[in-house]
């Protein structure tokens, strides 16, 4: 239940503080008091939309916070609003999103504002009401993950069946231009060192050419280049008995002549290994012409870039296969999560259709108890030819005032209808779901007389199970509350100022007396208030009846 409401700087709220007892909690207070400032606090902290608009002080901050009592014990909602217009919210004293928000209040209070009464047109809205009498949350939720996990599936499935047919639009040239790459062997350095081989073929004419030359410039025309040294050094020889320094000259030639004729034997020698060899040749440059082209055609640089553009291909490839082996398994798990929600929703369908007359009745019943004598309520439940996240139902609630005949209830329930329909759909959804807290904003609003005394009653009765805060302007509803709460408007330091306080018995009768009869507060007003005050402290359930 909800203990306590803290509110700082809030709209017309500069400081407030209220705690709320349990049973029926009565608000009251002129129009314009504020009651709406309050309800839109506490959806601030229960994760509403925040703005900074709400701020009373543009340069402080508005801080919100909401003490609940469950069964795990005290929970404290915060949301605090800077004047940057940031929010931040806290559950416990610890960091929240405002999705964490939402989702933890939903457990512990339901606000019913008067715009809900737009849900009772809604199918989801009516397939949530049977569910939750029928008690099918746990089902549905079951289905759900079902649903989940077979969408989940078959977009994998689709997304794999546009990449294989992608793939096998261009199988073909990919398994094409992987042959020319596999066919080409290959080889990392292998243009390189063909480019050498290629360069030394193309001149060895040449270059035996030159060798010869080289031979025949040793050898010469009129004694050999050896000959001519040695006959130099034994000249120096001769000269050096007489003049021993051309001693060392005579060596160096002779060093000379060794070093040469070592020299044209290395050329003698390998000019033999120079062989032309035209075939060679034109296998080099006809590997080399492939190599070239495949470069080209492929729009890369070297050898490497073609061997890892054909691993990629081979890849590809492979994978193609296990994309075909994948696709037998999710093509079989679409199927298995497909029969599996088709079982859960054809179960929840026989479970809608054994609940439907009896959601039928009950609401029948109350809605007649609550001065609509005639009244018809028909749950229709019909099979959708498919499943969605909610089952295969389309669930739609019939009703008839006035013997004319059954139809949607958006059709033809008055304003007044509608909000008996409504408290009566929340009184169930309040016992079936077990919540803790039910929030009404005038609920009650176009109805009066009886049919207002009666929808007390209901409210009166749900607040003996549970906490119900009631918001409202009918004496014969807020008479029947076991504390009362008023809320108006009194000068502060900065202006008028929205305040809330309780009531004291005989405060409270004045307020009754206000409803009945207006600013001017009669004698026999008073009376006829503390007769029905007291009349509903003492009432017995047959005046509900």
């Amino acid at each position: 239940m909800l203990k306590r409401l803290l509110i700082e700087n809030y709209a017309l709220i500069d400081h407030l503080d209220i705690a709320f007892p349990g049973g029926l909690v009565i608000i009251t207070g002129e129009t314009g008091a504020g009651k709406s400032i309050l309800l839109g606090a506490l959806s601030l902290v229960l994760g509403g939309r925040s703005d900074v608009s709400v701020l009373q002080d543009p340069s402080r901050n508005c801080v919100v916070e909401a003490v609940f009592d469950d069964a795990d014990g005290e929970r404290f909602f915060r949301r605090v609003v800077t004047p940057q217009g940031r929010s931040r919210g806290f559950i416990d004293d610890e960091p929240a999103s405002v999705e964490m928000l939402r989702a933890a209040a939903g457990r512990l209070v339901d606000i019913h504002s008067q715009h809900q009464q737009l849900l009772l047109s809604e199918r989801d809205f009516q397939r949530t009401v049977l569910d939750s009498y029928a008690g099918l949350g746990k089902a549905v939720a079951a289905h759900g993950r079902y649903y989940q996990a077979w969408l989940e599936a078959s977009q994998a499935l689709q997304a794999l069946d546009e990449r294989l047919a992608a793939l096998e639009r261009e199988h073909d040239y990919l398994e094409f231009q992987y042959g020319q790459l596999e066919a080409a062997a290959l080889r990392e350095g292998e243009m390189e060192a063909l480019d050498q081989e290629q360069r030394r073929l193309s001149a060895s004419e040449s270059v035996r050419e030159q060798l010869a030359h080289v031979e025949q410039l040793f050898e010469g025309t009129d004694g050999s280049l050896e000959s001519r040294l040695k006959e130099a050094a034994s000249a120096l020889d001769k000269v050096a008995s007489c003049y021993p320094e051309f001693a060392a000259l005579g060596e160096r030639i002779e060093s000379a002549r060794i070093e040469l004729k070592d020299v044209l034997g290395e050329v003698s020698s390998r000019s033999g290994k120079v062989q032309y060899d035209p075939q060679r040749l034109e296998e080099v440059e006809a590997r080399m012409s492939v190599l070239h082209g495949l470069l080209r055609k492929f729009n890369v640089q070297t050898e490497s870039d073609l061997m890892a553009l054909r691993d990629d291909l081979s890849a590809r490839l492979g994978a193609a296969m296990d994309d075909r082996l994948e696709r037998e398994r999710l093509a079989g798990q679409v199927e298995s999560c497909r029969t599996a929600c088709m079982e859960s929703a054809k179960a929840l369908h026989a479970a809608r259709l054994q609940a439907a007359p009896g959601l039928s009745s009950l609401l029948q019943e109350q809605v007649r108890a609550l001065e609509v004598p005639r009244a018809r309520f028909q749950v229709q439940v019909e099979e959708r030819p498919d499943f969605g996240p909610d089952g295969c139902d389309e669930v739609c609630f019939l009703f008839d005032a006035n013997d004319r005949g059954m139809q949607p209830l958006s059709k033809c329930a008055s304003g007044g209808e509608l909000s008996r329909i409504m408290l009566c759909i929340k009184s169930l959804l309040a016992e079936y779901q077990g919540m803790p807290t039910l929030i009404f904003d005038e609920i009650d609003s176009g109805v009066s007389g009886r049919t207002a005394e009666k929808m007390g009653c209901l409210i009166a009765g749900m607040g003996e199970r549970m906490q119900v805060v009631a918001i409202t302007h009918l004496p014969q509803v807020a008479s029947q509350g076991t504390s009362h709460l008023l809320v108006y408007k009194e000068q502060g330091p900065s202006g008028l100022r929205t305040a809330i306080r309780p009531l004291d018995p005989e405060e409270r009768v004045r307020e009754i007396a206000r409803l009945l009869s207006g600013a001017d507060i009669t004698p026999e007003a008073l009376a006829n208030a503390r007769v029905l005050l007291q009349r509903n402290k003492s009432k017995t359930t047959d005046i509900c009846a």
